[in-house]
Parts: structure tokens; C-alpha cells; sequence
């Protein structure tokens, strides 16, 4: 047995009007989609919408095609029939929004709705609605074709049917449109879209901004035009902006996500379109197929204004990078065409100094880069020592960029600089030069074992660094690996014990610069507990200016070493 669902009118109305729009002022922006559908339907060429605020009530009048009792009963006191109200002839593609849905907004700010109605032909029709979900129709008074709605304000909400706020308002929502609007005599509508003139002003007044640039934007498909305004500082790339939507030269509203790509938050759009369609509440826009291929077509119009720039003003390209290189590097990730641009125009930081990657190309032929900043700042200097070049990668999207154009192009060769590749320049000892350390490297082996890295010393240049600690990623890998043993439970310890077998780790390695004075002087040391309390102390400093992260044995090395040096001095001082 099927049954018929129970509805509550009243939390029917309830919810429609207080909970589907996201604030009360859009009641006056249902009333002006309302009256501009009726006198679209009319064609005329005259269409007028006159507004009147007063302490007992707002009317809002319009010279549109107005409405048989029929229609009244089925447009404005059925929720949900779409088949019906398009059998009554107000579903055309010009129509804004939906009369009866719209109407139901007014209950957010009255407690009583009139609508006095009269089609050409037809008698005329007073129609009464009540947020407790009853209405009431009967003959209405003689007048001209069209309708009148009239607003009873409710407790609470008398300040927004007020004139200067009823004008704000139909001047914010509906001075665009292609019909006379006034508000208690003065006329609020221009019919002019203001950003075709002065851009410059009209982003300094809507946005609140004067932009680096504007962007012409016309995507016929969608019926659509508009302009991107490019902002003059940098924005936080997770922030996506809102932008200004006009559809059918109604203001949808002023913060509309989803009309760019995520990678385009350099840019705040107004546009007008005529084939876009809201969503339910008419504050958003509906994702649709149409929407996709709009944001696809926006973001070839900025891609565009960028590839532009670059071949017609390079100065003002490196500005707009210096602002908003982070949304470009963002597209070359996937765009060929931005990624010869960034190749070409955006330097990066190097051991050389900053240089684009087509200028590094040139100098080095390599594209040498460390994956992290960390990784930069402990090889920097050292391989400039050797003349190799070295980019750090670790900025956002850096090394993403080197690598993809490797990818793309066959003649770019980039290699990701190890560690271990860098020890191999180094110069190795004579013979009798290693032979005659190795009481010294034996010390320093034993008080560095139990920290798991291997003392090696080699000649190597600036002689400035006395001591490098290097990390190949298959040592950095069993560090991590290490950590992640030590902290899990039984099962999934055994686990990681097997694997650990399977290959030997690789250990990490403390060269010592035998260029250095200093370490001339520490290895002549006939005091073995003094020569390891020296390789210790370089132990921590080659952690430290390395940036490498100091593990509680690292610490507590640094520590004993620093109080057994110092206890030494004093000792030395104190026996003089």
C-alpha cells in the first residue's frame, strides 16, 4: 500500500525563506527577478519597475505581462511544479528565476505577502500568502496590466524595507538591468556594464584594489563577458577569491567561487553571462558542464594575457612574477606553454647567484638541484668550491618544475645532486699522509660509532669549512626508517627488523677538510681524550650549519663535548 507524504506548510515556508538564502536582503533581488520575468514575457520595449517605501508597507510595481487566478493558484501557492509553471508559459530561456520560489523569500522580512495581479483580457486578482503557510485569493481592484507586491513588514525587520536600504539594494542587484528600476521616484538603474569603460576605477570601488592589469573576458558560449582584474600584491594561494557574477545583467552575487582554476587566485573577475545558471538559492553558481568548459576558457584568456606579456614586456612579466609566481609555477605544472615561460622568466635561487633555469641551462648544461632547502644550504657552498652549479628545488613547486621539464624536453638534463656525488670531487690523501692518521682516525671512529656515521678525512675546498656532514638519501631513508622501528609495536617491529636485512644501511659520513687549519692542528693532537672531544665538537657544528635535524644523542653530544673543551681550558688556564 503506498501512501502520501505529510507536509507542514508551514516549516515548508520556513525553511524556503530562512534557511535556502543566506541573508534577508536578497528579498529584494527575488522581487526585481520577479517583476523583469513579467515584463520580459510582455516583449516590450518599455519595461519599468517603480518601488515605494513607506512606514506601513514596500510596494514594488511593475508593467509585465501579470497573471490569470489560474496562475495565481498554480504559480504562487504550489511549491515544486516546474511542469506546470512551464505549461503557463514562464519558462523561457530570457526568465530569471522562478516566481513562486522567489516570492517566498519576502517571508524572510514580512509576515504577509499581496500580490495584486491583472492580465491583459483577464479580471483582476488579489492574492494574499502568510507565513503560517495560509493564503487567500480574491477579485482584486481594476488597473492596468501588470502586478503589485506589497510587503507588511515584520517585528524585527522594518529597518530593511526603509528607503535608503531598499535603494541600496535594488541599486546593488539591479542597476544593470535593461528596464527602468526606481526607488520612491529616483531612478537606480544605468543599463551600462561600468567595467567596459574605466576599468582602473570601477576594480578601486568594487574591489577595493587598482589592479596591475586588466583582462578582457568573453566566452561566447556562455553568452558571457567580463573583465579579470590582476591583483597588485601577493594573496595566499589557498584562499580562493570570490568574484562578481551578473546573470542576464542581475547580480547573482559578490563572492562567487568556481569560476576560475584554482591556480588563477592572482585574479578577482566581474562578469555578465547569460547561459550560466544558479543554483537553487541563486547566490552560487550550478557546477555544471557549461561552468567547466567557462573556466577552461578563462583560464586560456589568462594564459594568454601571460604569454602576451612575456613577448611584449618582459620588465612588466618579472613583475607580475616577483608578485604571483606561485599561481604560474602552479600552471606550468601541467601547461607546456607556461612552463617554457618559466624556464625563460623566472630566476631561481642558485649557488651562482639568482638566474633563470634557461640561463643556468646555458652556463652549466646540467640543471643540478637540491630537493630541499636543507639539502641546499648544506651542499651550496661546497659545490661552488668545486664549480659545479647547484638550484634549490626546495621552493614550492621548484623541483616539480625541473624534473617536468626534463620530462618534456629531451635535450634538458637534470640530475638531483647527492651527497655522495659530491665526496667523489674530493681530493683523496697521499699514502703516507693516511698512513700516518690513522691513530687519530681511529679515535675519532670510536667516539662517533655509537652515533652511526663514519669519519673520513679528504682535502677539499673552501678551505673556510673545517668539517661536512654528509647524507645520502639511502642513509636518510634508514634514519627515518631507524626512528619508525624504534617507535612501533612488536608485531610491526619484527616486521621492520626483516626489512632492515635485507640491505646493509648506508652510513652517513663526517669528511674533515684537511685544508683546514684548524683540523691541520686537531689531527697533530698527541692527546687522544682532547682529539676526540675536538671531532665531536665538529661532529655537532657540521650537524648544525648542514641544518640537519639533531637527534637526543646528537644533543647530548653537543653538550658533553662543548663542557669537556671548555673544562680542558680552564684546567690548561688554571695550571699556567
Amino acid at each position: 500500500m503506498s501512501n502520501t507524504f505529510q507536509v507542514d506548510l508551514r516549516g515548508i515556508v520556513d525553511l524556503l525563506s530562512h534557511h535556502l538564502y543566506a541573508s534577508p536582503r536578497v528579498y529584494v533581488r527575488e522581487l526585481l527577478q520577479n517583476a523583469v520575468d513579467a515584463i520580459t514575457a510582455t516583449d516590450s520595449q518599455d519595461g519599468r519597475v517603480e518601488i515605494t517605501t513607506g512606514a506601513d508597507a514596500l510596494r514594488i510595481t511593475d508593467n509585465g505581462i501579470g497573471l490569470t487566478e489560474a496562475q495565481v493558484h498554480e504559480l504562487l501557492a504550489t511549491i515544486g511544479r516546474s511542469s506546470k509553471r512551464d505549461e503557463l508559459g514562464f519558462a523561457r530561456h530570457e526568465f530569471l528565476g522562478q516566481f513562486g520560489i522567489g516570492l517566498l523569500s519576502c517571508f524572510l522580512v514580512a509576515d504577509e505577502i499581496r500580490v495584486h495581479t491583472r492580465r491583459a483580457g483577464a479580471e483582476p486578482v488579489l492574492w494574499t500568502g502568510y507565513s503560517d503557510g495560509r493564503y487567500e485569493v480574491r477579485p482584486g481592484e481594476e488597473r492596468e496590466p501588470g502586478t503589485t507586491v506589497t510587503l507588511m513588514p515584520r517585528r524585527g525587520a522594518e529597518h530593511l524595507l526603509t528607503g535608503p536600504t531598499v535603494t541600496e539594494l535594488a541599486e546593488l542587484y539591479g542597476s544593470l538591468l535593461p528596464v527602468t528600476v526606481e526607488v520612491d521616484g529616483a531612478r537606480v538603474t544605468t543599463g551600462v556594464l561600468p567595467w567596459e569603460s574605466d576599468r582602473e576605477a570601477y576594480c578601486q570601488r568594487v574591489f577595493g584594489f587598482t589592479p596591475f592589469d586588466v583582462i578582457e573576458l568573453n566566452v561566447p558560449e556562455a553568452g558571457l563577458t567580463g573583465a579579470a582584474f590582476v591583483l597588485p600584491t601577493a594573496v595566499n594561494p589557498a584562499t580562493r577569491g570570490g568574484h562578481r557574477v551578473y546573470l542576464k545583467r542581475m547580480l547573482l552575487a559578490e563572492n562567487v567561487e568556481g569560476l576560475l582554476p584554482e591556480w588563477a587566485f592572482f585574479a578577482r573577475c566581474v562578469v555578465d553571462s547569460t547561459e550560466l545558471r544558479p543554483t537553487a538559492s541563486r547566490e552560487a553558481l550550478y557546477e555544471d558542464g557549461l561552468l567547466t568548459d567557462v573556466r577552461d576558457a578563462i583560464a586560456d584568456q589568462l594564459r594568454g594575457w601571460l604569454v602576451r606579456l612575456a613577448a611584449t614586456d618582459p620588465h612588466r612579466l618579472a613583475r607580475f612574477l616577483g608578485v604571483h609566481h606561485l599561481g604560474v609555477k602552479a600552471l606550468a605544472l601541467h601547461d607546456d606553454e607556461m612552463l617554457r615561460l618559466v624556464e625563460q622568466w623566472w630566476p631561481m635561487e642558485t649557488n651562482m647567484g639568482r638566474v633563470t633555469l634557461a640561463e643556468f641551462r646555458e652556463r652549466h648544461g646540467v640543471i643540478r638541484y637540491a630537493a630541499t632547502t636543507d639539502e641546499y644550504h648544506q651542499l651550496s657552498a661546497v659545490a661552488a668550491a668545486q664549480d659545479l652549479g647547484l638550484i634549490n628545488g626546495g621552493y614550492v613547486y621548484d623541483a616539480d618544475i625541473i624534473e617536468r621539464l626534463a620530462t618534456v624536453d629531451q635535450a634538458v638534463r637534470a640530475e638531483r645532486l647527492e651527497p655522495s656525488d659530491l665526496a667523489t670531487r674530493f681530493t683523496g690523501l697521499d699514502a703516507e699522509t693516511e698512513l700516518r692518521l690513522r691513530p687519530f682516525l681511529s679515535v675519532a671512529q670510536r667516539r662517533l660509532d655509537r652515533l652511526g656515521c663514519e669519519v673520513v678525512i679528504r682535502a677539499f675546498d673552501p678551505v673556510t669549512v673545517p668539517a661536512l656532514y654528509l647524507v645520502s638519501r639511502a642513509a636518510a631513508f634508514h634514519e627515518d626508517f631507524t626512528t619508525s622501528r624504534d617507535k612501533a609495536d612488536d608485531l610491526w617491529g619484527g616486521v621492520l627488523d626483516a626489512l632492515a636485512q635485507v640491505s646493509p644501511p648506508e652510513r652517513p659520513q663526517l669528511v674533515l677538510n684537511h685544508r683546514n687549519p684548524l683540523v691541520r692542528r686537531v689531527v697533530a693532537l698527541a692527546d687522544p681524550e682532547l682529539s676526540g672531544l675536538a671531532v665531536e665538537s665538529l661532529y655537532g657544528q657540521a650537524l648544525m650549519l648542514g641544518h640537519h635535524p639533531l637527534r637526543p644523542a646528537d644533543a647530548a653530544l653537543l653538550n658533553t663535548s662543548f663542557l669537556g673543551l671548555l673544562n680542558r681550558a680552564v684546567t690548561a688556564e688554571e695550571q699556567k
